[in-house]
């Protein structure tokens, strides 16, 4: 029956012997890839339980292939045409070389890569074979693929290709999802799969070499993620770069030094910074750290910072941020990327296109060209600077940085701060007292620590709260002062102590000190439930509740030794060092 069929086959295959004619030396019919060892062998002694001539080879980047052979190429083409019309192999099946494997796994021992053709099972086309009946049914043959060229043709034409273009094609497979290799221009054995498992996940035959069709069709499809976007090549004179930019999408604003900004003009809420200043490595040190303050740069994501270049990509939920910049010849040059979230197909198609086209031209921007005179201490260059959602005061309880605060600065807090560079988390709170005790997540060493008052102060001494009364603005925290009014709050409580003194919202969580500069107490909000009350009333949590809260949470507080009145500014430097400003940040 095999030799029947073999002999109707053969005017069907001439076009396939052809083309093979046109191969030199051993070539494999491959049937099979598997992504793992142990799934190819499984799958290939299968094979040989049925099949002759059965072997496996490594094709590289963990992907195992089973193949027939050594046939010449005329026999190879044979085997395949039979094989795949008697439903014994993959319909895509197709003819290999040797170059495009690797170390052989099966037979065991064997290697047959540089090995001699092999005369196949099946026999060679007979002119004296018996027809078959004219009456009898001929088995239905697989349609072949449409094709625009001959694989030879496909072959040639590809040899006139550029190392570009190759490359090209290279990163369409790779952003395709078929090659995982180096852009190297090279259509090794890598190369050679990527693209054979591209032409079968679009239903063409698998040949590993793409016609011009193909080629084309790749490449639209890449490209097409990049269409709407009005990509174009920009001469920035003023900031001396020249770079794509999505023309479509933004639009020059205005120019604040060291940044030239490109705005959204479109649907897509996109931005974009070119980065132009002169300066050295500190210069570019100091960018690093104050585009970390800003907005459009969220705090989480990585970021790099070397001698002449930094990296600083910010993620959120809404928008992701990727800052480039590098130094060379005194000068500093880069660009800032904001796109939507959830777009990252596009988002790093157009980064990989601003990324290669990035060159510097002469000039670089004015330090004084403002493009506008409107001047504000939240905003850096035109750009917002970071702010947190509440800001709080607090003062160290321990030499290993714990701090105490208010409890409701740390509400709902995506991130804690202490001193706005220093993470913390929460160690316990009492929302009864209205109290949280946080502790640094890296070491701190405290200029000064707290040490709680164990005496009954006197009413009507003097007292002071050290706070951030401004939320930070001023960069230390300023000394309020005022008198001990009584010992209890207003119903009497025992644990409050009602002062009179004008304190601001920035100061609440701080520390109330008597003349000697010990802790009394901690400020608490100014308001109560239901009331109002008159002006230059507070109230603190008494110094006898932190020890309780405190020692609950194993930290032991510190005992004064020493109840000499200090001098103003000695009380005030020691409440500089022990307070801190605490942050609650979205």
């Amino acid at each position: 029956m095999i030799r029947i069929f073999a002999a109707v086959l053969f005017s069907i295959a001439f076009i396939g012997v052809a083309q093979a004619q046109q191969r030199t030396g051993a070539v494999w019919v491959q049937i099979e890839a598997q992504p793992s060892l142990s799934q190819a062998r499984e799958s290939i002694r299968d094979y040989a339980t049925r099949l002759q001539d059965v072997n496996g080879f490594s094709l590289g980047a963990g992907w195992y292939a089973i193949a027939l052979g050594p046939y010449a190429p005329q026999d190879a083409e044979r085997v395949l045409q039979v094989y795949r019309a008697e439903g014994v192999i993959p319909r895509d099946s197709y003819i290999a070389a040797s170059s495009d494997y690797q170390q052989q796994f099966w037979p065991i021992g064997a290697n047959d890569l540089s090995g001699s053709a092999l005369v196949p099972a099946i026999p060679a086309p007979d002119s004296n074979l018996e027809a078959a009946p004219e009456t009898a049914a001929l088995p239905e043959l697989p349609e072949p693929d449409p094709i625009d060229e001959t694989p030879a043709q496909a072959r040639a034409s590809e040899r006139e290709l550029n190392r570009d273009e190759r490359a090209a094609l290279q990163e369409a497979l790779k952003w395709a999802g078929f090659y995982g290799g180096a852009i190297d221009a090279a259509f090794g054995r890598g190369t050679r799969g990527a693209m054979a498992r591209w032409q079968e996940a679009q239903g063409y035959q698998p040949t590993g070499v793409l016609t011009t069709r193909q080629r084309a069709e790749l490449l639209t499809a890449y490209n097409a993620v990049l269409a709407d976007l009005g990509l174009e090549t920009v001469q920035q004179t003023e900031a001396g770069i020249e770079i794509k930019l999505p023309t479509a999408v933004v639009a020059f604003d205005k120019y604040e030094p060291p940044f030239a900004h490109y705005t959204p003009s479109g649907d897509i809420d996109a931005r974009i910074f070119l980065i132009s200043q002169r300066g050295d490595s500190n210069t570019l040190g100091g960018l690093y750290d104050i585009m970390q303050t800003l907005e459009i740069v969220p705090e989480t994501g990585p970021r790099t910072l070397t001698d002449s270049a930094f990296t600083l990509i910010g993620e959120s939920a809404l928008m992701i941020s990727h800052t480039q910049a590098w130094l060379k010849d005194g000068e500093i040059k880069g660009f800032t990327l904001i796109w939507p979230a959830g777009d990252e197909e596009r988002r790093t198609r157009l980064l990989g296109e601003m990324q290669e086209s990035f060159t510097r031209l002469d000039g670089v921007l004015d330090a004084t060209a403002s493009s506008t005179e409107a001047q504000s201490i939240d905003l850096v260059s035109g750009l917002a600077i970071r702010k947190p959602r509440l800001t709080r005061s607090g003062f160290y309880v321990d030499r290993n940085g714990s701090v105490i605060t208010t409890s409701d600065v740390v509400q709902g807090c995506g991130r804690i701060t202490i001193d706005q560079d220093h993470e913390a988390s929460i160690s316990s709170q009492n929302a009864e007292l209205g109290l949280a005790i946080l502790r640094p997540r890296e070491t701190l060493a405290p200029l000064a620590v707290a040490t709680l008052q164990n005496t009954v102060p006197r009413l009507h001494s003097d007292v002071a709260v050290a706070g951030y009364s401004y939320g930070g603005i001023l960069g230390a925290p300023t000394i309020t002062f005022g008198q001990l009014a009584d010992l209890r709050g207003l119903n009497g409580e025992e644990q409050l102590n009602r002062l009179a003194l004008s304190a601001l919202e920035g100061d609440v969580g701080g520390p109330v000190m008597d003349a000697a500069g010990s802790v009394l107490g901690m400020l608490l909000p100014g308001t109560q439930p239901g009331r109002a009350l008159p002006d230059g009333v507070s109230f603190a949590l008494t110094a006898d509740a932190l020890r309780r809260e405190l020692q609950q949470a194993g930290i032991t507080p510190v005992t004064p030794t020493d109840t000499k009145t200090l001098a103003p500014e000695t009380l005030a430097n020691k409440a500089k060092g022990l307070t801190v400003l605490v942050s609650c940040w979205e």
